[in-house]
């Protein structure tokens, strides 16, 4: 989806006058959709709950982010969440729903704050989206007790606050405080001076590097091939679709398609592996050589 500027704004229109689901339809919904992969069902529930995704959107717009790639965001971590609820585990779509898109929309901001990556660990993450605020309430608590602090006591009290350790706390201020440079000035006001990117290192892998990397891979993809050859075109089915997908489908998906259970297809699955790694023995030797 894109959006800018009217589009944007129409669109939020749009979602906060979809209809608003009752628990017992939000449930039918989303077995439909769970059970039977019924994308209707998949597209009203998503339709119904867009205005919250649009809703917490906006409450991460004062880190900068232009409002129609935070809906963007906001409607991807929407779409996972719908993708594996689970309606018997008996709580409502929209509150298992709030995470996915609050987790989605972080990481956007996090991903675009700077150009140098301020940390994805959950203390990172903690700090990043609340160091401010706590910063502003210790502040506000110590001037109403009439109790100076000073920069490292300061720090000590967002610390144990946000639970996370002293030098968590010293690292992202300096990096919320810091500014990005282009590695294209140059290091001194002389026009003739080197550039900060003349300094890098090159981390590329050497020309012989390369060549060995791309034979042993090669060599590894024969490999696999071969393996794959032994199998039958329901079981090259099952592998490919559970460990060569991007995002791999579930046993209950396969199932589904496959008519079978979800255990009998976890039994094929592994009948598999087997038959691939006896068909790996014979180069068990040299493969162990190449992965180290």
């Amino acid at each position: 989806m894109a959006f800018d500027g009217i589009e944007t704004r129409s669109f939020s229109r749009r979602a906060m006058k979809a209809e608003l689901l009752d628990a017992e339809t939000e449930l039918a919904l989303a077995y439909a959709w769970r059970d039977r992969r019924d994308e209707a069902a998949l597209h009203r529930l998503i339709t119904a709950y867009m205005r919250l995704a649009v809703s917490m959107a906006a409450k991460f717009r004062r880190y900068g982010a232009p409002m129609n790639d935070l809906i963007q965001e906001a409607s991807l971590g929407l779409m996972k969440a719908a993708d594996k609820f689970d309606p018997d585990r008996g709580v409502r779509f929209s509150t298992y729903a709030v995470w996915w898109i609050k987790a989605s929309i972080q990481d956007y901001v996090m991903r675009n704050w700077s150009v140098v990556r301020t940390g994805s660990t959950s203390n990172q993450k903690s700090l990043f989206f609340n160091l401010r605020r706590v910063q502003a309430q210790v502040e506000r608590e110590a001037m109403a007790r009439g109790e100076p602090l000073d920069r490292h006591q300061l720090r000590e009290r967002i610390a144990r606050e946000v639970g996370v350790p002293l030098h968590d706390v010293e690292v992202m201020e300096g990096r919320l405080s810091g500014s990005d440079f282009s590695l294209d000035a140059t290091q001194s006001s002389d026009e003739d001076g080197r550039a900060w990117v003349d300094i890098l290192p090159d981390e590329a892998a050497q020309p012989d590097e390369t060549v060995a990397d791309n034979h042993d891979t090669a060599r590894l993809r024969g490999w696999l091939v071969e393996a794959m050859g032994v199998l039958s075109e329901r079981e090259r089915f099952i592998i490919r679709e559970r460990k060569l997908r991007e995002e791999p489908r579930t046993l209950e998906s396969l199932g589904s398609e496959l008519s079978l259970s979800k255990e009998r297809v976890r039994q094929l699955e592994a009948a598999a592996f087997g038959k691939m790694r006896r068909a790996l023995e014979s180069n068990a030797r040299e493969a162990r050589a190449l992965l180290g």
